[in-house]
C-alpha cells in the first residue's frame, strides 16, 4: 500500500486508513461563530468529514471521549460521529465539511509549528469555495495532507534529528554533503545520526543520498531533455565519468541506455 495513495498510522490506540489519492469533495467551509446563546451544542453530520481549526478554549467529547481544546488545536472527525462542544463564551473557528474516501478514528492535535501553513490553506479555502469549489479542494487537499503528518507523528515516532537531515537532503542534493556537517546541523553526533538512520530509515546516511541522487537523476533522464553532463550536475555528482559508474550500479544501464528505454 503505497504512502502516496494512503495515510497509514496508529492514533493513540486506534488504528486509522486515509484514503489521500484524489482531492475531497468540498461541500461547505467557513467561519463557525458559537457560544454565543449557547454553552453546548451536540451535533453529527451522517456523510461528511468534519476539519476543524480552532481559535478558542473549550471542551470538546468526540463519541464520548473528551477533550480541550485551546487555540491552535485541530481536529479531524470522520462521518457520523457525535461531537460535543461546551463554550466559554463567543468561539470562533474554520472549518471544512468535505466527502472523501477512507476512514479513521478522530484526531484532535495541537497544529504545533504547521499552524501558521494550516490557518492559511484553510482560509483561502473558504474564500475559494464559492467561485472556485476545484481551487477550494485543493486547498483542503493540502490542509489534510498537513494534518495527517501530525496524525503519523505521534505513529512514526521519527527522531527530529532524521527529519532536519532527510529533509536537508532533498533540497541540497546538488551540493556536496557530508556526515559530519549533516550531524552537526541537526545537533547530534556523527554516531548517533548514523544509529538513528539505521533505525527509522533502514539505510546509511550517505547510502540514502546516494539513492536519492539516483532516484532524481533517473527521473530527470526520463523526463527531461537535460544533457546526462547537466543532470549528473544537478544531482551532485559532477564528474561525468562517476555519473555513468553510478547509473551502471544502481539501475544496470549507462544514462544513454535508461534514457533510451523511454522513447
Amino acid at each position: 500500500m503505497r504512502k502516496s495513495l494512503y495515510r497509514i498510522g496508529l492514533d493513540h490506540q486506534y488504528w486509522y486508513v486515509f484514503t489521500m489519492e484524489a482531492p475531497p469533495l468540498v461541500v461547505h467551509a467557513g467561519v463557525g461563530v458559537h457560544g454565543i446563546n449557547t454553552a453546548r451544542e451536540v451535533f453529527l453530520l451522517p456523510d461528511l468529514w468534519q476539519l476543524h481549526l480552532y481559535g478558542y478554549h473549550a471542551g470538546y467529547a468526540v463519541d464520548g471521549v473528551d477533550y480541550q481544546i485551546r487555540p491552535g488545536t485541530v481536529s479531524l472527525v470522520p462521518p457520523a460521529t457525535t461531537v460535543e462542544y461546551r463554550y466559554r463564551g463567543r468561539s470562533e473557528h474554520l472549518f471544512m465539511h468535505f466527502r472523501m474516501p477512507g476512514r479513521r478514528d478522530p484526531l484532535v492535535r495541537d497544529a504545533g509549528d504547521a499552524l501558521p501553513v494550516l490557518r492559511e490553506l484553510m482560509r483561502d479555502a473558504v474564500a475559494s469555495l464559492p467561485q472556485s469549489p476545484t481551487r477550494s479542494a485543493a486547498l483542503v487537499w493540502a490542509a489534510l495532507w498537513r494534518v495527517s503528518d501530525l496524525a503519523e507523528s505521534s505513529a512514526v515516532w521519527r527522531h527530529p534529528a532524521v527529519e532536519v537531515v532527510v529533509r536537508h537532503i532533498e533540497e541540497h542534493l546538488a551540493e556536496p554533503l557530508v556526515v559530519a556537517e549533516l550531524a552537526r546541523k541537526a545537533g547530534v553526533s556523527h554516531n548517533h545520526l548514523t544509529r538513528l538512520f539505521r533505525e527509522q530509515v533502514g539505510d546509511t546516511v550517505v547510502g540514502h543520498i546516494a539513492a536519492r541522487r539516483m532516484a532524481r537523476a533517473l527521473h530527470l533522464l526520463r523526463a527531461s531533455t537535460l544533457t546526462a553532463a547537466a543532470i549528473a550536475a544537478a544531482v551532485g555528482i559532477p564528474d561525468l565519468q562517476a555519473f555513468n559508474k553510478a547509473c551502471r550500479k544502481t539501475f544496470g544501464a549507462s544514462p544513454r541506455a535508461l534514457r533510451g528505454a523511454t522513447r
